[in-house]
């Protein structure tokens, strides 16, 4: 009674659409957070059909299952246990992440201890203040990288970043800071392969720092990364669909109450239709008051507080039945509410409206590779 359906197909289609964009850059597809919340198995695998040259996750875990998979792609991780030891990820020929002399050291142990090359990407701070080395730093891992290439342990695919998409030039002044940090890796005699900077928002808004490889999330499941843009701005299409049945419908007098504290009262006899999708489907619960859902080409407001299991719509004097599909979002070109729209309404981003969208919600896939 509760369905996640999720178009690979579209996924697939917005990865030709971007890849239109950013011309002859290599593209990693980020998987992380269960593929932004689509499903990380089947949407690697419909990248890996589509062509992705990368896939992207945050942790070694998240690679080991799409290796468990039978996904061959190469494979980056870049956000790591204290306590990692490296040797599974190493074994498995995922790439690795680095952010400070520490981390190396122990990636090279793994590469020893396996007699294997481990295969780094160098991470550099340059003005976002998370994972990633500073300015105070690199010159450190530099020289300890250049060793551990010396040694045989370790080979160092790229060098790599992340922007803050605070302001232009923000941004801009971390691309100058990116170019600084891989001339110096030059002039430290760091042979590297691939730079890559942007997401899908620096990717779509900075062609100039494209270089070998840009790292594409969002866009990827037809998202736009932007607030101020929809989608469709982009030639993007959403790939999931979140939707429930009615579970009860039933005629009230006015006045009645509705839900927990009463956020709205029916103002005449009206129809009270139930829907079992609640914050722990993750409908964000600050969204009661605010956002819309679709049954039958209709928008209906959730005017009644949105409970752990279950909200209410008052639909009126409209024909509503048990067994009725109500739409939570989709794709707004189809007339419902899109994950923007919900992301809004509970003054958050789309990105986290689909990533912790779940719960009991049961996916199914169109175009799944087999």
């Amino acid at each position: 009674m509760r369905e996640l359906l999720i178009d690979l197909d579209a996924v697939a289609t917005n990865l030709k659409t971007m890849k239109a964009r950013v011309g002859q850059a290599m593209v990693m597809g980020v998987v992380k957070a269960d593929a932004y919340g689509h499903g990380m198995i089947p949407v690697a695998r419909k990248l890996e059909a589509a062509g992705v040259d990368y896939l992207g996750v945050a942790d070694v875990s998240e690679a080991l299952e799409l290796r468990d998979a039978g996904i061959d792609l190469p494979i980056l991780a870049w956000l790591h246990d204290p306590r990692e030891t490296f040797v599974r990820a190493v074994a498995a020929g995922i790439e690795l992440g680095v952010a400070n002399v520490e981390q190396l050291e122990r990636v090279a142990k793994a590469a020893e201890h396996l007699g294997r090359v481990a295969r780094v990407h160098l991470k550099v701070d340059t003005g976002l203040g998370r994972n990633g080395a500073s300015a105070a730093e690199w010159p450190s891992v530099l020289k300890t990288a250049h060793g551990l290439v010396a040694e045989g342990f370790i080979q160092v695919v790229a060098i790599f970043s992340h922007l803050s998409c605070t302001s232009e030039a923000d941004d801009l002044l971390q691309i100058e800071r990116f170019e600084s940090a891989c001339q110096a890796a030059r002039d430290a005699q760091i042979d590297f392969e691939l730079r890559h900077l942007t997401a899908s928002d620096g990717s779509l808004r900075y062609p100039q720092a494209h270089y070998e490889m840009v790292r594409l999330g969002i866009a990827l499941y037809g998202l736009s990364p932007f607030t101020e843009n929809h989608s469709s701005d982009f030639g993007l299409v959403p790939a999931m669909t979140a939707t429930a049945l009615v579970t009860q419908v039933k005629r009230v007098e006015a006045g009645h109450g509705v839900s927990y504290g009463y956020l709205h009262r029916t103002q005449a006899e009206s129809t009270l239709a139930l829907v079992p999708v609640g914050y722990a489907e993750g409908l964000p619960r600050n969204a009661s008051g605010r956002a819309q859902v679709s049954i039958n080409g209709k928008n209906y407001p959730i005017s009644s507080r949105i409970a752990m299991d279950q909200f209410v719509l008052d639909v009126g004097d409209d024909q509503i039945a048990e067994g009725d599909t109500v739409t939570i979002f989709g794709d707004p070109a189809a007339g419902v509410p899109s994950a923007d729209d919900l992301a809004v309404a509970a003054d958050t981003i789309n990105y986290e409206i689909v990533t912790r969208i779940g719960g009991r919600f049961k996916r199914h896939y169109l175009g799944e590779e087999v």
